[in-house]
């Protein structure tokens, strides 16, 4: 028992949290949290900023839609957790906002390379982006020092408390549906980061010189001949084979206790990998 008086406590003593009608919850009862690699990163910066260790307070409170709430704008993700009490706790999650001359770096940066922008389109974060960003000294995750911040209407000293524990597993599985959810708290949303990555792109083939003219008399004795040099097609992005399940609606129909999508995942795998996945599809 504690000895702070009742009402200064996180939530009333022995009391359970009042249950919250069409709450928002993370969908990974079963499996881990983390399916995409930024996602999986985002959780172990925060262990190595000393957050990792007491996340598993909110993971009840995140599985069974205590979250209200949760709204994510450039600099904070900000949400509504049910506890015991009648008013829910607000909860704030900041994350320093780069300013103009930041993102004008990490503009050009991603706009030198059209593969960027298709990998983000296509739904995923190409790992090679967090080496892109070293390079520039900055990093898509929180960083120690004042990067994040952590803010609780509840009475509970400890940080995170099981409020904010519930907030961050939600927004790492927001990571994994959309990559873009960490650059938003950086300042981008999807659409505005697509806009200056083709604005910017518009701008340097603007100012790029075009080619000399090349009279055809000139190039009679190596018209037929392949050319020595040539742009190099970028690469195409890769992704999860499942990627596509993580951008639709959840549909209303099950496969027995498991959401469809997850039943549909060792599909998608076989298809990706059909000697590999014989074995899964077996067992779905």
């Amino acid at each position: 028992m504690s000895d702070r008086p009742f009402w200064a406590q996180e939530d009333y003593a022995g009391g359970r949290p009042i249950r919250v009608e069409g709450g928002i919850r993370i969908h990974a009862p079963k499996h881990a949290v983390a399916r995409s690699w930024w996602s999986a990163r985002f959780l172990s910066v925060l262990d190595q900023l000393g957050v990792g260790g007491r996340l598993s307070r909110g993971k009840t409170y995140a599985r069974s839609g205590q979250i209200v709430s949760l709204d994510i704008d450039a600099g904070a993700a900000v949400a509504l957790v049910q506890g015991t009490r009648p008013q829910p706790y607000r909860v704030r999650i900041g994350l320093r906002v780069w300013d103009k001359p930041e993102w004008r770096r990490v503009e050009e940066a991603l706009a030198a390379d059209a593969w960027y922008a298709a990998a983000l389109l296509a739904g995923t974060v190409p790992t090679e982006i967090e080496e892109l960003l070293g390079e520039l000294g900055m990093s898509l995750f929180p960083e120690p020092g004042n990067d994040l911040s952590q803010d609780c209407s509840c009475p509970d000293v400890t940080v995170p408390c099981k409020h904010l524990a519930a907030v961050f597993y939600l927004l790492a599985e927001r990571c994994d549906t959309d990559p873009f959810t960490l650059l938003t708290l950086r300042g981008r949303d999807r659409a505005a980061l697509l806009e200056r990555l083709r604005e910017e792109r518009d701008r340097a083939a603007g100012t790029a010189a075009a080619p000399a003219a090349v009279a055809l008399a000139d190039r009679l004795d190596d018209f037929w001949s392949a050319p020595t040099t040539g742009t190099v097609p970028p690469r195409p992005p890769e992704t999860e084979p499942g990627a596509v399940l993580d951008q639709v609606p959840e549909p209303g129909l099950r496969a027995g206790r498991d959401r469809l999508t997850d039943a549909l995942r060792p599909i998608y795998a076989t298809l990706a990998d059909p000697e590999g996945g014989t074995e899964r599809v077996g067992n779905v």
